[in-house]
């Protein structure tokens, strides 16, 4: 069904509360899950990582594991978008190579997908791994200040040992949808005791990566300090205490807290029984509660705690 505005579809809603919708911003399409609260404490927007699309968040048939369930079921609209040069706007990756042109197409989505949807107290930003790039740099944003905070996972500033060999065949050709080789599973999905055995690989929600996320890979480690000192809001860091990707434990986090000099608050916290995929493993509920019990912490700061 089309919305009455002329540049929202909402395309299909999955029983569960869930629609998926499409905006339209400078001619390319954006597409997003979303699942609203009647009256929000306040919108939560959930940035994937690479090679997934925005069902990272709500994995079919797993509501367990569904940010979208979990927040709306706290009283959180949340919004699930598909990064620039993912879901509809896959076709226009070539045209989104320079940062500022993603920042300013994911403010504008979130912008038209809350035209006629109540906000509440503001926006959170939720992002995994490669998603923490646009989430970081829409907290620099100007229009960054207005967030409420955010909540960064499976990213970090050191990758484990071993980890940048097994990254770097797989960026060779970000064309292929399915991570090259077991290897790289092993960093991204093991021990497999952490998920449910048909989450394990993600194969239901898998997708072709952008261009530009190849340079991204490589880049966005030593970028991210200088970019990290801008941040204005408050910062909650999670990592697994079975990261392979990332360096963790209290050690690294404490580093990575150490980055965020502009912020009024940093909390970092190490997820028990948790691996890269924190939304998508057994712990995912626990996970998503600890966000939600700080975005609560973040309302009661901005004074709008009902």
């Amino acid at each position: 069904m089309t919305s009455s505005e002329p540049d929202l579809a909402v395309l299909t809603e999955d029983g569960t509360g869930v629609s998926r919708v499409v905006v339209e911003v400078d001619g390319i399409p954006m597409s997003a899950l979303v699942r609203e609260a009647p009256q929000p404490r306040a919108v939560i927007v959930a940035l994937h990582g690479g090679a997934v699309t925005s069902q990272y968040y709500h994995y079919p048939d797993r509501p367990r594991q569904s940010l979208l369930w979990t927040g709306a079921a706290l009283g959180y609209t949340v919004i699930a978008l598909d990064r620039p040069g993912y879901g509809d706007s896959a076709g226009h990756g070539e045209e989104m190579a320079h940062p500022q042109r993603r920042v300013d197409l994911a403010y504008a989505a979130v912008d038209r997908l809350l035209a006629s949807r109540p906000r509440g107290a503001g926006v959170f930003l939720l992002a995994h791994s490669i998603g923490c790039e646009l989430a970081v740099r829409m907290a620099c944003d100007e229009r960054g200040t207005g967030l409420l905070g955010v909540e960064l996972s499976g990213t970090g500033r050191q990758h484990h040992d071993g980890a940048l060999e097994t990254m770097s065949q797989w960026r060779q050709d970000r064309s292929v949808p399915r991570p090259a080789g077991r290897s790289l599973r092993e960093l991204l999905w093991e021990p497999t005791w952490l998920y449910p055995a048909d989450v394990v690989g993600g194969y239901r929600i898998l997708s072709p990566g952008p261009p530009y996320e190849g340079v991204l890979a490589r880049t966005w480690a030593p970028e991210f300090p200088q970019h990290a000192a801008r941040v204005r809001i408050p910062v909650h860091f999670t990592l697994g205490d079975h990261e392979k990707v990332w360096r963790s434990g209290p050690e690294a986090l404490a580093d990575l807290a150490t980055l965020f000099t502009g912020s009024p608050r940093v909390v970092v916290e190490e997820q028990k029984d948790g691996g890269h995929n924190l939304s998508l493993g057994l712990s995912a509920l626990a996970y998503h509660l600890k966000v939600l019990s700080f975005v609560e912490e973040c309302l009661l700061a901005r004074g709008r705690a009902i």
